[in-house]
């Protein structure tokens, strides 16, 4: 039999063992398109499985990137910009020019300025190391921008074959299916979910001039939020609609729980506003400091939710800031953000030990 490949994930269709990466039943061959049995319980029921495959074996799959001529389009979640950096890309793509892509521009509120955000994603880049080509901004979802990103893979690719790379969760498969549907060049078959690492090797389009467009898999950063809980929860920790702020008027020594995956405490000074970017299935909830570690151990996977039920999460990790900035956003990857308002803000934040927490300038002022 010649080798087959999931048309959902690429990967390499086999037949023998169920708990390998690839099954299908013999039945299932005679089906056009073929897809592995992950990802057809993926697509028809929503129900994700274990996948064997580890970072490291992700990583050695993108550094084949840097042996060919190609352009690299990298997305990047604009929601969670802290957890799409694929930390050393630049190393792994070679001396191949990168367009920057930064997706799901949609969940952003309509005040937000487009080029302060562009500016903002190109200043984070360089930060790692990355000097983009370009930089657009787009909705995979819904479908915004995608001429003008076709239009840029097709002036700076120059011919050459295109490899999409980017965190899980950043929405790449999406953006294929739409961009096959946008160049005509055949039916969408690639496997869409909010559930991390979907694809699990390179799935080649051919593009019809003689170049190809290869989805390539998600590097999974563990400091991403949705790893840390069940994958029913991931639906109410990442938006699917425009983001409405939340503003909270906190005095001295009152805290905020954003669900059961992050918190904040406001030590001071004086009465100060904070304005919570977040999915609006996240629970916000306010409670004194004092009160706060008997409210967390009582109220986890019931008034804290997500997690839906308590689970054995990692303990809590602390971090200290003090703001120097008239607008500071507090980041917890994967979660959203909370805007401080004010220079030197004292506060503390906690989150389970291996989500990612920081502070940057604020993304959206006023």
């Amino acid at each position: 039999m010649d080798e087959l490949y999931c048309a959902g994930c690429g990967v390499k269709i086999q037949t023998e063992d169920p708990q390998a990466l690839g099954y299908t039943p013999k039945s299932a061959l005679q089906h056009d398109p073929i897809v592995c049995q992950r990802c057809f319980r993926l697509a028809h029921y929503n129900e994700v499985q274990d996948v064997s495959l580890t970072a490291d074996d992700f990583l050695t799959m993108l550094s084949k990137i840097s042996e060919h001529d190609a352009l690299v389009v990298y997305l990047v979640d604009l929601f969670d910009s802290a957890g799409s950096w694929v930390p050393g890309l630049q190393r792994f793509v070679g001396g191949n020019p990168v367009l920057l892509v930064g997706n799901k521009s949609d969940l952003f509120p309509k005040s937000t300025n487009p080029n302060k955000l562009s500016s903002w994603i190109r200043r984070s880049a360089r930060e790692q190391g990355l000097k983009p080509v370009d930089v657009r901004l787009m909705s995979a979802s819904k479908n915004h921008g995608l001429d003008e990103v076709a239009a840029a893979i097709d002036h700076y690719r120059n011919g050459r074959d295109v490899y999409v790379v980017g965190a899980t969760n950043v929405g790449k498969s999406t953006f294929i299916n739409h961009l096959i549907q946008h160049l005509g060049t055949g039916d969408s078959a690639i496997t869409t979910s909010r559930f991390p690492g979907t694809t699990l090797d390179f799935i080649e389009i051919p593009l019809g001039d003689g170049g190809n467009l290869y989805d390539t898999p998600g590097i999974i950063n563990d400091h991403q939020a949705a790893h840390f809980i069940d994958p029913r929860d991931l639906k109410k920790i990442m938006p699917v609609k425009e983001i409405k702020p939340k503003v909270f008027q906190l005095n001295e020594r009152q805290t905020l729980f954003l669900g059961g995956l992050g918190r904040l405490d406001y030590i001071g000074p004086a009465r100060r506003s904070l304005i919570v970017y977040a999915s609006s299935s996240l629970v916000i909830h306010r409670t004194k400091m004092e009160q706060a570690d008997d409210l967390y151990a009582r109220q986890l996977g019931h008034l804290l939710t997500p997690p839906s039920e308590k689970v054995d999460l990692p303990p809590m990790e602390r971090f200290d800031f003090r703001t120097d900035q008239e607008e500071c956003d507090l980041v917890f990857s994967g979660l959203g953000w909370i805007t401080i308002k004010g220079q030197g803000a004292r506060i503390t934040a906690y989150a389970p030990k291996g989500i990612g927490v920081s502070l940057r300038s604020s993304l959206i002022k006023g």
